[in-house]
């Protein structure tokens, strides 16, 4: 007879917490979770699910406008902002059920309270005072919006989940920031009628991604009118009668109706308890793991952006959905944390997996570049001024592709295709084999053949 009332006690019913909690009840553990806001988690409640939903109102604007070339006639369109609002609850509220009846199918014991560790075993739940113990702990509590360090007027400012719940669209929007969700937003409310202006303290948007990307892609925002400020930040925000008077790092004055930061966010560990029971963190501040998702006490697990390893949902459903077979399944299985294929809904979309040039350069001593920058078919009857980019990074010692760059159109729907191929070491010579489908822009991923440089060839040779 065992001394814990079940054998997996979950913090967290995001998208890791949930596939783990659901993996393990199938593998006959007993399983609880508990989650003090709403089941789905960021990804599902305010985060990509409903963040797909305003970019796909975004973009009927253009799509009305580019009709015009096609022979259609358009009547004056006009947009409503809380139609868009009450139809985006109404389906997360569908989602959050659907995964409300997968967790009661599986016979996982939900709890809607917030849960704090008292000691390796021991979980209390906030709102009634009841401890659980558990024989094994994982932690999903994922992430949280993070605005930097204090300046004047930040009680003003709002984060991405309030975005998803504004009264009504702003006509001027100053967003700082340049990651995911800057870009994508900004890409949203420009599509959807408001002024915007995008503030980044670096020298370009999308650190971390491919230059030449980062280049295509500033170019064609500032193309659909979005103003792009780098090297500066916002140093104070003031509330004036007309709106917010926004003072940025260089003195310069930036009116607007609405300031929003997103500027990373932090991993959701505040008064968790990790301290008490010994729980050590890694050098960025999330839970630190080994490649089995176990932290420093043995029994307790983490998953997800609470780790502060790859931040993307698939990752941490791939990371629940592991440690639910290590642990209950008798299946030892660490998740591979490279070719993580990912995509920014940005307008035009990015989708990306492998290395970048700067990367590839310095892991490979060969290195030949294949790119290509073309106007869409769509746009020419559209008269539309846009251009898709594309990008392939190859190891000139073994011909196999490394990286893959797309900047256009359904780019996420193409990246994540690509990256079967690339997972499965595609070389160059397999992308030249493979027969093209015309028309369409994806031909170009396989039509390729002029290098645009190449990297110690010449010394190699």
């Amino acid at each position: 007879m065992t001394d814990h009332d079940v054998d997996l006690f979950v913090i967290g019913a995001g998208s890791g917490g949930v596939r783990a909690a659901r993996i393990a009840a199938n593998h006959g553990a007993r399983v609880m979770i508990a989650e003090e806001f709403r089941v789905g988690g960021t990804c599902v409640i305010r985060g990509c699910v409903p963040k797909k939903l305003l970019v796909y109102a975004s973009r009927f604007s253009a799509e009305f406008e580019d009709a015009a070339g096609y022979g259609w006639t358009v009547p004056e369109t006009k947009f409503h902002w809380p139609t868009l609002i009450t139809n985006k609850d109404r389906e997360i509220a569908r989602l959050e059920a659907a995964y409300i009846a997968t967790l009661e199918r599986y016979k996982v014991d939900l709890v809607k309270s917030r849960a704090i560790l008292e000691d390796a075993h021991t979980v209390r739940l906030l709102s009634s005072g009841a401890r659980v113990r558990a024989e094994t702990i994982l932690i999903a509590t994922g992430g949280a919006p993070y605005h930097g360090a204090q300046i004047a007027g930040l009680e003003y400012v709002i984060s991405s989940n309030e975005a998803f719940h504004l009264k009504q669209l702003p006509k001027r929007i100053l967003i700082q920031g340049g990651g995911y969700i800057a870009v994508e937003f900004a890409g949203i409310f420009a599509g959807l009628g408001s002024q915007v202006t995008l503030v980044y303290r670096g020298d370009n948007i999308l650190r971390g991604f491919d230059d030449d990307v980062r280049e295509h892609l500033r170019k064609e925002m500032e193309q659909r009118g979005i103003k792009i400020i780098t090297r500066q930040t916002v140093a104070a925000v003031e509330k004036v009668d007309h709106g917010y008077d926004v003072e940025l790092s260089d003195n310069e004055q930036v009116m607007a109706d609405l300031v929003m930061f997103a500027t990373g966010r932090k991993p959701n560990i505040h008064g968790l308890g990790l301290e008490a029971v010994g729980v050590k963190l890694g050098v960025m501040g999330g839970i630190a793991v080994d490649e089995y998702s176990r932290t420093s006490v043995p029994n307790i697990y983490a998953v997800g952006d609470v780790t502060n390893r790859i931040n993307l949902t698939p990752v941490a459903i791939r990371e629940g959905h592991a440690f639910a077979d290590t642990v209950f399944g008798g299946k030892p299985t660490a998740v591979d944390h490279t070719n993580v294929p990912t995509a920014v809904f940005s307008e035009p979309e990015l989708g990306v997996i492998g290395l970048t040039e700067t990367q590839a350069r310095e892991q490979f001593s060969i290195v030949d570049v294949y790119k290509t920058s073309f106007r869409p078919m769509k746009a020419t009857l559209a008269g539309r001024n846009t251009r898709c980019f594309m990008k392939l990074l190859v190891d000139g010692k073994t011909d196999r592709v490394v990286g893959c760059h797309i900047v256009g159109a359904d780019a996420g729907e193409l990246i994540q295709i690509v990256g079967v191929a690339i997972r499965m070491g595609a070389t160059k010579a397999d992308f030249d084999a493979t027969m093209a489908v015309h028309p369409t822009a994806a031909e170009e991923l396989v039509t390729m053949r002029e290098k645009a440089m190449s990297y110690g060839r010449a010394a190699a040779e």
